[in-house]
């Protein structure tokens, strides 16, 4: 038992007991057993003790606000004393719980067949540090006061606790030492499921892993995205925050930020967190604390005065009945969380009802429990100043805190953690030997148990009760299933536990919340879901951009690009739309893009009236000179190559109309080579004429004969040859590239300009250079003819329409190039017009002039200048 007085050695170092100079030497000389002494500064004793076959231990936060002494070391502390101090009517009842559920099973004639079990109670204060000095108490022997010797240990095969998980950590650590099994009914923290650590821990509630999981998808499912978070200053406050943290890490959740509420609270520690909570924008605060930590720190907030906060508790205080007074409802109202699923224990009531100072006037525990509910004292003395009672009072419907057993829920799971070793026991009791677990397949002596051997049929067992199934996995936890607790108003103002929902573990991810929310009532009275976000929601149309330096929900919303959308609230990032669609004006939607070309709109009909009003005048022309063909001026300006001009100028004026409509594959082929060939075919005809006119002067001179060269015959063929050059530049375009129809997107991203694309640059620049060529040489030669004799000389005429012609295709060329889709159509169609124009006016104009207007000039002599005055 060396071991053993180790452990007692620090146990009351560390809880403040007084070792006597014999003790110190009983540690060096721990091998003889007689000298090994310890002797205690106050007694410490059980609450409750009940001998039996096989006993188990149970810790309970009988009291709370315990005030530790300060051990600062330079004056020797005052023993710690729970007596005294405020007592939890709440705890106490778990407490008989377990007392209930032992006599139950020894009254049961089928679980554990001849034997008793005895259990020894201890209160923990709620506090670490008490709590180990209950466990050490357990441990040595039936009570401090009969064995005040370390070397003495009880039988003891299990233990019942501890409420709190930073308890649960100091315990397990202790009774893993002697491979004693420890089930909780309350510490939840994710950390004691670590097998390595706490190979001896079980617990009936389910683990902080799950809760956090529950709380994870209650803020998604709210879409609380900006939250605080308040923990308290131990070890389940710290893994049940970094594992709700990590949780929201694949969420769109934020902690806005997270602070410590002290193990020992002081005001000006509780006032610098509410200033903190005051300051933030956010509205909901999430809290991994116990209720004797809330409870000083609720107190304060109360004082301050301040409301607009929803909070979200565990189940470690969502049903603390120390918070249902109605002063605390307009700051705490509608309070939602998560609780430990209702249990149903049938004799609790007629159990608690038979436990009363008259029936346990030894029992301090009940005596200072009359005192909380009754105010007064079963036993006067001058220390309570107190008035007297009798100690038999019926416990009545006030008393709840203490007799609510309508929904109990650390009670029941009290009573199934007696149960779980009742049923691991009896399965041990039912080995048949030679078929055991144990080595060589033996089974455990039933008159000396060992705990680990309990230990094994623990972690097997499987039972019912009241219909719920108990079973532990590889790690100690149990199914978790949890109430949803929302705090609201009651009938008198004060607070009730309404249940408004359940989370089912057992369910798929995403499923296992099942929430009412017809039924919450928030915080202020609200019938709405509060709204806590750092940045309000995006609309569709926009995108989240993230602050720089601030958590991811802190954002502003940057409207979409063009070309962009989003169609979603709170998207990270506009999509964009397909090649032929672009996004409507509140860049929600993917609309098709508009086809634009040049149609018969208001420009597109301009064109139309120009082209046809064109053709007409040069049919109107063609009428005229066709009426006078027997006159001076048709005859002597060859009426041939007039005619022959007016075609030509007739197929330019309407080549022009190929260029509006929809461009189609045989359009875009056709309106350039038509235009081409038709434009070539006009200036081959003035070419030709100006040859004849620059001929016929020429061949007035005496040895010239240059006529005979320039007859109807040879004209023909220089108009013929001219044109099929621009034929054969065409067929070769039309072969290797020719023109196509195609989409531009590029030049407006909101439209598609459908054009015809010409295939070949090169063919296209070839054909209108050979058409400027024409018009240059037309130009030349008919500028060397200007000064020629006679009252009508057309090479002026032809001078100046090829200026006029050259002239608009130079403007055309930089025009073309500048203009997109439609306007490129629309620049070419007017150049063709232009230019068609100024071919008509300056070659048939004059002409017209004269055969219509002066008839009388219409004579070979006056065209000759020969007209005698």
């Amino acid at each position: 038992m060396t071991l053993l007085a180790l452990l007692c050695l620090l146990y009351f170092a560390v809880s403040v007991l007084t070792l006597t100079d014999s003790s110190l030497s009983s540690v060096s000389t721990a091998a003889a057993p007689a000298a090994s002494k310890c002797t205690l500064l106050n007694s410490f004793q059980p609450g409750f003790v009940v001998q039996g076959d096989y006993v188990i231990g149970g810790i309970f936060p009988i009291h709370f606000n315990l005030k530790i002494p300060d051990l600062n070391g330079t004056y020797r502390p005052e023993p710690i004393n729970c007596n005294g101090h405020r007592i939890d009517p709440k705890a106490f009842r778990w407490a008989q719980t377990m007392r209930l559920a032992v006599e139950e099973i020894n009254q049961n004639p089928v679980l554990l067949q001849n034997h008793t079990l005895g259990y020894k109670i201890f209160d923990s204060c709620g506090y670490p540090l008490t709590g180990q000095r209950a466990v050490l108490s357990m441990l040595n022997g039936v009570s401090e006061e009969n064995s005040s010797m370390c070397t003495n240990a009880s039988s003891l095969l299990a233990v019942i606790g501890a409420f709190g998980s930073s308890q649960s950590i100091v315990l397990s650590r202790i009774l893993q030492t002697f491979r004693i099994p420890m089930i909780s009914y309350a510490s939840t923290c994710a950390c004691l499921s670590d097998r390595q650590k706490y190979p001896t821990f079980f617990r009936v509630i389910p683990s902080d892993d799950y809760q956090v999981k529950a709380f994870a998808q209650l803020l998604v499912y709210f879409n609380w995205t900006w939250v605080g978070l308040l923990r308290g200053d131990h070890d389940y406050g710290h893994f049940a925050a970094k594992g709700l943290l990590r949780e929201l890490q694949d969420t769109k959740v934020c902690v806005a930020y997270q602070e410590i509420i002290p193990l020992l609270y002081t005001r000006q520690a509780g006032l610098r967190i509410m200033k903190v909570m005051h300051s933030s924008t956010a509205k909901v605060v999430l809290v991994f604390a116990v209720e004797g930590e809330m409870a000083p720190f609720l107190r304060d907030y109360v004082t301050r005065n301040i409301t607009g906060i929803q909070w979200v508790a565990i189940n470690a205080w969502v049903k603390a009945s120390v918070f249902s007074g109605r002063e605390y409802y307009p700051y705490l109202g509608g309070t939602i969380g998560f609780s430990i699923r209702i249990g149903h224990i049938s004799r609790l009531g007629d159990f608690l009802q038979t436990v009363n100072p008259k029936r346990y006037p030894d029992n301090v525990l009940v005596r200072e429990l009359w005192e909380s509910l009754y105010g007064c004292s079963p036993f006067p003395s001058s220390v309570t100043q107190m008035p007297p009672c009798s100690g038999q009072e019926s416990l009545l419907e006030q008393h709840s805190a203490y007799m609510n057993t309508s929904s109990p829920r650390f009670s029941y799971n009290v009573y199934k953690a007696v149960y779980a070793i009742a049923h691991s026991l009896h399965n041990l009791l039912l080995c048949q030997p030679g078929r055991g677990p144990f080595q060589n397949n033996s089974c455990a002596q039933r008159n000396n148990i060992q705990p680990w051997q309990l230990q094994h049929y623990l972690q097997e067992v499987n039972f019912h009760i009241a219909g719920e199934e108990v079973a532990f996995d590889a790690k100690g936890d149990s199914v978790p299933y949890y109430d949803i607790i929302n705090w609201q108003r009651g009938t008198e103002g004060n607070i009730e536990f309404v249940n408004v929902g359940l989370f089912d573990g057992t369910k798929t991810i995403g499923e296992e919340l099942l929430i009412q929310k017809d039924r919450i009532m928030w915080a202020g009275h609200q019938s709405e879901v509060p709204v806590s976000v750092c940045s309000a929601s995006c609309l569709p149309g926009s995108r989240k951009a993230v602050r720089l330096g601030e958590p991811i929900c802190c954002f502003d919303c940057v409207p979409c690009d063009s070309g962009k959308i989003s169609n979603q609230t709170n998207s990270v990032d506009c999509t964009i739309c397909p090649e032929d669609f672009w996004s409507n004006n509140d860049r929600t939607a993917c609309i098709a893009k508009k086809v634009e070309y040049l149609t018969f709109d208001s420009l597109g009909i301009a064109l139309t009236v120009m082209s046809v009003v064109g053709a007409c005048f040069t049919l109107a022309v063609c009428g005229v000179f066709f009426c006078h063909r027997h006159t001076a001026i048709v005859r002597v300006n060859n009426s041939e190559l007039s005619f022959f001009i007016l075609f030509a100028l007739t197929l330019c004026f309407l080549c022009s109309l190929l260029f509006i409509g929809k461009p189609t594959y045989w359009s875009c082929m056709l309106r350039h080579t038509a235009f081409s060939i038709i434009f070539s075919l006009c200036i081959s005809c003035i070419l030709g004429k100006t040859l004849v006119v620059l001929a016929a002067f020429t061949a007035t001179r005496p040895g010239h004969n240059i006529m005979k060269w320039l007859g109807p015959k040879q004209q023909r063929t220089i108009i013929f040859s001219c044109t099929l050059v621009q034929v054969v530049i065409c067929a070769a375009w039309l072969i290797d590239a020719p023109p196509f129809p195609s989409r531009n997107t590029q030049y407006e991203h909101s439209k598609i300009i459908v054009e015809c694309s010409v295939g070949s640059s090169l063919a296209f620049w070839c054909v209108l250079g050979y058409i400027g060529l024409q018009a240059c040489l037309c130009f030349v030669l008919a500028f060397l003819a200007r000064n020629l004799p006679g009252n009508f000389n057309e090479a002026k005429f032809i001078t100046f329409s090829m200026l006029i012609f050259s002239a608009v295709w130079l403007a055309f060329i930089p025009a073309y190039i500048s203009s997109p889709g439609n306007y490129a159509d629309a620049v070419e169609s007017f150049a063709i017009l232009a230019s068609s124009f100024g071919l008509l006016f300056c070659l048939f104009a004059p002409k017209s002039y004269i055969i219509l207007l002066k008839p009388e000039k219409n004579t070979k002599q006056h065209l000759m200048g020969k007209e005698k005055k």
